[in-house]
């Protein structure tokens, strides 16, 4: 509830002006944001992944940084805005339905340039009939059900303006507090739905601004505020056979809803919401298979803003809380299961063939890129991911933790870390460290696995930061591209050395320097043994060592792989050693048979700090 200062009057207005409304949306967004971790903690429905305040303070944090910024020339003109900014900022399922929410209240309005009570009611149940109108399979007990209550409480009529909006506000907190009675997956938590509590934050917030006209942010408790965390466990609603939860923007002239919708039904797609216009849809839903999804939606319009999150490690995330989390990018090359057994997250790079668009590792698999790699009469292109993959990455993060370590690209190598610093510096002050590699593929992915393993010992964020500083001289990368063509055909090698190392048999070795670039540092002679070779190569230019990780990574050549590493493991004493396969960061540049080694000398870790 919201409190009204002594030495404030309630407020009559018979009609809302563009400030007002832009003043008190901002003021229940800003509400709204306040509570993320709470809605974060509670998050139980559809699925325990603990990102429902996350998702939804990124939804209106796109609205506050766009058209809530700026002035309005009127009310109708502001709330189309709104909703233009929620579409293209929309988060998850309870971003999406907010999203749809503003489209249906700003159609109504149109450009009206004042709102009176009533343009007020229309608009908020035309919010909600669309709200409920977006999803394929509406439920009772969600953010659907405390709209409809806040919407029904505008009809009824009251004198005061003040007094009017905050009945309705405490309807919607009474829809709020029946959700444990119609969804027994609440009920059994203990909690109620943080979609409908985030909703009835903001409309408190906004209550707020129009009886005080102070722009503030008030605590508001709710129902299940002494929860600690309600996503422990995987209820049986939560479909594990489903665990990505997919989005994207679609645009073309004019959108077949009903045939995408048709289409997401045939892929089996779970908590599907379409929202938007007919010329641009934001599209969510739980899917098996992020590409099979992006591939349907793809034939109504032009693909944009790609995003798939495993809900499944969003969930183990959240039940490993702890003081840092670590992350990455895609470019590591990290091997899969470390990411379910450490504090470890990955930002996925994005590459393309022609005009398709994928996410590493996300909708395309490393073997697919390798099949398709073979077959391209283009060579494929990469690029960093945007600073608001990071962004949500980060905060997400920081949801379950107190601080985040993002172990990142060389600098010299690509835009990456820069992306990745932009995105830090909009998170709260010192919550982020963004660390330089200064390596790339498997050199990169041991300085986070062993950061990871320090935070998951107990360490505190300086000494994660320390102990990644303290190992990136000791760590190294060779790379050995048997084919260079690829290489040529990207302009990384002059074209007139290509014959010249055919006719040789050259297999080009490139190595990371100190300063974390990548340049060709030497070839083997001949095709015969080369993984053998290789090894040796590697091991003469090593400094001694008690012990080393190693790992190596493969172009679509895991039988070389595997030859390397049973001869380097010969050569060397050797700790912890894995295979995996190399993505679009290497396999792009260098081509399929690319063998890549990282490899880390053993340092005596420290005592893990507080």
């Amino acid at each position: 509830m919201v409190a009204i200062p002594s030495d404030v009057s309630v407020v009559r207005p018979a009609r809302i002006s563009a400030p007002a409304l832009r003043q008190a949306l901002a003021a229940g967004m800003h509400q709204l944001v306040s509570r993320r971790e709470h809605l974060n903690r509670i998050n139980v429905f559809p699925v325990p992944d603990g990102d429902t305040g996350s998702n939804l303070a990124f939804t209106v944090g796109s609205v506050l940084a766009g058209s809530l910024s700026q002035r309005a020339t009127s009310a109708g003109a502001l709330l189309r805005a709104v909703a233009e900014d929620a579409i293209e900022g929309a988060r998850g399922n309870s971003g999406a339905i907010l999203a749809q929410f503003f489209c249906g209240a700003s159609q109504t309005v149109g450009d009206a340039p004042l709102l009176t009570r009533e343009a007020i009611a229309e608009a908020v149940d035309a919010g909600s009939r669309q709200a409920r109108g977006a999803l394929s399979q509406p439920r009772e007990g969600t953010i659907l059900s405390v709209i409809q209550a806040f919407a029904d409480a505008l009809r009824m009529p009251h004198a005061d303006f003040g007094h009017w909006f905050g009945s309705a506000v405490a309807r919607a907190r009474d829809a709020l507090a029946d959700t444990p009675r119609q969804l027994a997956v609440l009920r059994q938590a203990g909690v109620v739905d943080a979609g409908a509590q985030g909703f009835v934050d903001f409309i408190e917030g906004m209550h707020g601004y129009f009886l005080t006209r102070r722009l503030q942010v008030v605590s508001a408790q709710g129902t299940g505020g002494s929860v600690e965390s309600a996503a422990l466990h995987w209820h049986e609603e939560a479909d594990a056979s489903r665990p990505w939860c997919s989005e994207c923007l679609v645009a073309a002239d004019a959108i077949d809803q009903a045939g995408l919708r048709a289409a997401l039904d045939a892929l089996g797609a779970d908590s599907v919401v379409v929202a938007g216009t007919a010329q641009r849809l934001r599209v969510h839903a739980h899917v098996a298979d992020p590409a099979l999804l992006f591939e349907a939606v793809g034939r109504f319009g032009a693909l944009s803003a790609r995003k798939a999150e495993n809900m499944c490690a969003q969930h183990r995330a959240a039940q490993r809380a702890g003081e840092v989390t670590v992350v990455t990018d895609s470019a590591s090359d990290l091997p899969a299961d470390l990411l379910e057994s450490l504090p470890l997250e990955l930002v996925p790079v994005r590459v393309s063939f022609g005009t398709e668009d994928f996410l590493d590792r996300v909708s395309i698999s490393t073997a697919e890129f390798h099949r398709r790699l073979r077959q391209a009469a283009t060579l494929p292109q990469t690029s960093q991911p945007p600073p608001g993959d990071f962004r949500r990455q980060f905060e997400l993060s920081l949801s379950h933790a107190r601080h985040v370590v993002y172990v990142g690209l060389s600098r010299p190598l690509s835009g990456t870390l820069q992306s990745a610093e932009t995105a830090a510096a909009r998170c709260e002050s010192g919550q982020v460290r963004v660390i330089d590699s200064r390596q790339a593929s498997c050199a990169q992915a041991l300085l986070a696995i062993a950061a990871a393993e320090c935070a998951a010992g107990g360490g505190d964020v300086e000494a994660v930061c320390a102990r990644v500083d303290a190992l990136i001289p000791h760590t190294f990368l060779f790379a050995a591209a048997r084919d260079i063509s690829h290489a040529v055909r990207g302009g990384r090698i002059p074209r007139r050395v290509e014959p010249v190392a055919r006719f040789l048999g050259l297999t080009a070795i490139a190595r990371t320097r100190p300063d974390g670039n990548l340049r060709v540092a030497g070839a083997l002679l001949g095709s015969r043994r080369v993984p053998q070779r290789l090894a040796r190569y590697i091991a003469r230019r090593l400094p001694s060592a008690a012990g080393w990780r190693i790992m190596v990574g493969h172009c679509d050549a895991r039988d070389d792989a595997a030859q390397l590493l049973a001869a380097l493991r010969e050569l060397l004493p050797t700790s912890d050693c894995w295979i995996t396969e190399t993505g679009p960061a290497i396999g792009a540049h260098a081509g399929p048979g690319t063998l890549v080694v990282g490899l880390q000398a053993a340092l005596h870790p420290p005592a893990a700090g507080r």
